[in-house]
């Protein structure tokens, strides 16, 4: 059985629509930056530790870990703790083209595998009174970067280049091409 190592709605829907049977699980692991980390190699490794984790707990499953973070300029945009650091994120944003990368990574007792996709989105300006509008929404208050591209955001991507699943907060395809190389290394019906 495959087991989502994490209570996101959307990594769940994302997974759902795929047609991928699974389980979910919070993993609780601590998410903070080691000193002088890149965040490629934060978001791999977030992803990795969450399915450890969970894997410890249920050894005879297949884990999917995962983790996504929003960079601008070196600056690392995770899940806003109040509105207002989701304007500051969301003033970082506007007008300009940032990173959204997700750590990936799919565990049992006999394969482990982590990766990540990266993709650029560009953003329109977006006026203060956009931005305070949009927070009272409450839309951007759980997310990495303090937006949701399926939701009202997606007003402002003016471009997207690369996987948008992956903006969403899962990449599909290497999730489900990740899942083939478990299978096919372990003989364990996942898909």
């Amino acid at each position: 059985m495959l087991i989502l190592a994490s209570a996101s709605p959307r990594r769940a829907e994302l997974l759902r629509n795929a047609g991928i049977s699974f389980s979910a699980e919070p993993a609780h692991v601590p998410e903070t930056p080691a000193p002088n980390e890149l965040p490629l190699e934060y978001a791999q490794r977030l992803a990795r530790e969450k399915a450890l984790a969970v894997l410890a707990r249920h050894p005879q499953d297949t884990v999917l870990g995962a983790d996504t973070v929003v960079v601008v300029d070196e600056h690392l945009l995770e899940k806003p703790i109040d509105a207002e650091a989701a304007a500051r994120m969301l003033r970082l944003l506007s007008g300009r083209t940032h990173e959204v990368i997700t750590g990936v990574c799919i565990a049992n007792s006999g394969f482990q595998q982590t990766e990540a996709e990266v993709t650029q989105v560009n953003f329109a300006a977006i006026s203060d009174d956009e931005i305070r509008d949009y927070i009272r929404t409450g839309e951007p208050m759980d997310k990495a970067g303090a937006y949701a591209i399926q939701g009202i955001a997606s007003r402002w991507a003016r471009r997207i280049a690369g996987c948008y699943f992956n903006v969403v907060g899962l990449p599909v395809p290497r999730v489900y091409r990740l899942l083939q190389a478990a299978e096919a290394a372990t003989s364990v019906k996942l898909l």
